[in-house]
């Protein structure tokens, strides 16, 4: 599909692989180089109105303090949530400790490329801007759309730093772990690898790593290869293992190789290296090759779609593989917008992010992987960034205290959730982008809207602003969506009750008509957080 400049390996970009024809990829297609290598239950900082807020990409630098400090140190984050989380102990014992849930972590994109100021570093120099590694991704308009949070610069070893953070970042949120994209055998993605795992054990032992070895991205054909990479770093004490000792493998695309070469792999790793397995395949298209993979696996999961509409599907999933002896993970999501594919899915704002999240929790998934922790090359992060800022991840937390308590947590504090896009849905670039995304086949139809997604504990009135227009609805207690048209200008939402305002939330950036650059990612704001 494209070469990674930063391994020197082939990467082909993940695609959903179901009945929902999916578009082929866009020859030419690449991931980035490296600084240094070349170029719910059912749901029905301000800036005014009118005032010009921070534009990306292609516009003003990205600001630091943008939604939070990404260097706020992870602490817990029950003050800026609509309920009081659980302590860890809580979520990691008992019935809640056996559902566990992670994210899947994706290496191109940490916190810091070089170490640099957020207002001069790589990301805002090469990857947020259409002329970027000199002018590579101009025909998509620039590879990114958002990046992480803005970090200060660290003296000492400051990827170990990074690493640290996001895992606190993570633990936080009540996430268990991480499921680690294995890309490449050697290079700068194999040493970040290392870095997690480092990481992960150095901050909290309980936190743990699943190895998801990429079989679109690691080059090799030979079990034996995969078995030594996969035992090297099993041995870290942050490897995922079940409590009878299996070191859990859960490959990415497991249909890229057959059963009989995995089961090699899985001899390499025994005879080798004295390591049991507990193989959790990842399909792109579960229902096609379950049945084979059924003797070998522990477990089974897929990659899943990212609209809101078709996700009953995977009640089917869950039953198949339950019916068969496994564990399932189930995929949750936030949204998916890929410029470098021209292809994106309509996420409903906040639509997709619920309606995964509830499909685990119904259908009764045993872990869930949240895909993703930070692909921005996919718009597909929960990790804290700069257009979202902790919206996604907050939000999750949410969902994820129900998945693993079995109780859906009391709402203390009034919090609200605004998203909307920057632009509309067939807004036309005028920058030199030729290359534009279109709905991927078995999406939801595009709509232009903002969300107000309320957390309230009594009834309110919500109050409203979009660009020009004013208005105000009544929300119940608990859980609430509501849709407003998209408008051009600022959008926010305030809580008031008995004539007294509360709780408000402002989106940062405005929406144009006329833009320079395609962006359909979703941003999103909380008042739970400045």
């Amino acid at each position: 599909m494209g070469v990674c400049a930063a391994t020197g390996i082939a990467w082909e970009p993940r695609t959903v692989a179901d009945a929902r024809a999916r578009p082929a990829p866009v020859p030419g297609d690449t991931l980035p180089g490296t600084p240094g290598d070349g170029p719910a239950p059912a749901v029905t900082g301000p800036t005014g109105p009118g005032a010009t807020a921070p534009q990306s990409p292609g516009g003003q630098p990205p600001d630091p303090k943008a939604q939070g400090s990404g260097a706020d140190g992870a602490a817990r984050p029950t003050g800026a949530l609509p309920f009081d989380m659980p302590q860890p102990s809580v979520l990691r014992s008992g019935t809640a400790g056996k559902k566990l849930v992670f994210a899947h972590y994706f290496t191109p994109y940490p916190l810091s490329l070089d170490n640099v100021g957020a207002d001069a570093d790589y990301y805002t120099r090469n990857y947020l801007k259409p002329d970027g590694e000199n002018g590579k991704h101009e025909r998509y308009g620039g590879l990114l759309r958002d990046r992480p949070l803005p970090v200060p610069p660290k003296a000492g070893n400051w990827e170990l730093a990074n690493l640290q953070q996001e895992v606190r970042t993570a633990r936080a949120a009540g996430i268990d772990g991480f499921t680690l994209d294995l890309l490449s055998l050697a290079g700068k993605n194999r040493e970040r690898s290392n870095l997690l795992m480092e990481a992960a054990r150095s901050v909290d032992p309980a936190f743990k790593v699943m190895l998801m070895p990429d079989m679109t991205s690691l080059g090799t054909d030979d079990p034996v290869v995969l078995a030594d990479l996969l035992a090297e770093l099993g041995k870290a004490p942050a490897a995922h293992r079940l409590p009878d000792g299996r070191l859990v493998v859960s490959p990415f695309k497991a249909e890229e190789k057959s059963v009989a070469w995995w089961t090699g792999v899985m001899d390499a790793l025994k005879s080798r290296h004295g390591i049991r397995t507990a193989f959790v395949p990842l399909f792109l298209d579960f229902g096609a090759h379950s049945g084979e993979f059924e003797p070998i696996s522990y477990g089974f999961s897929e990659w899943g779609s990212r609209s809101y509409v078709g996700q009953e599907s995977s009640t089917r999933d869950v039953r198949r593989a339950h019916a068969a002896g496994k564990i399932w993970m189930q995929p949750v999501s936030v949204q998916d917008a890929r410029p470098n594919q021209g292809i994106y899915d309509e996420a409903g704002n906040t639509a997709t992010l619920r309606a995964t999240w509830n499909r685990a929790i119904e259908d009764g998934a045993d872990w869930v992987q949240l895909t993703t922790w930070n692909d921005y090359s996919e718009s597909s992060q929960f990790a804290p960034s700069l257009h979202n800022g902790h919206a996604y991840l907050d939000l999750s937390s949410y969902y994820l205290t129900r998945f693993k308590t079995g109780g859906w947590p009391k709402i203390v504090r009034d919090t609200l959730y605004l998203s909307s896009r920057t632009q509309f849905s067939a807004a036309d670039p005028s920058g030199s982008q030729s290359l534009v995304m279109s709905l991927r086949g078995g999406s939801a139809a595009a709509r232009d809207a903002v969300e107000v997604l309320s957390f309230l504990t009594a009834p309110a009135s919500i109050r409203t602003t979009v660009g020009a227009a004013e208005d105000a609805h009544a929300a119940p207690a608990g859980v609430h969506s509501e849709l407003l048209p998209l408008g051009p200008g600022v959008g926010s939402a305030s809580v008031v009750r008995g004539g007294k305002a509360g709780a408000r939330v402002e989106l940062r950036y405005r929406v144009d008509r006329a833009v320079e650059v395609q962006d359909l990612q979703y941003y999103a704001a909380t008042s739970g957080r400045s």
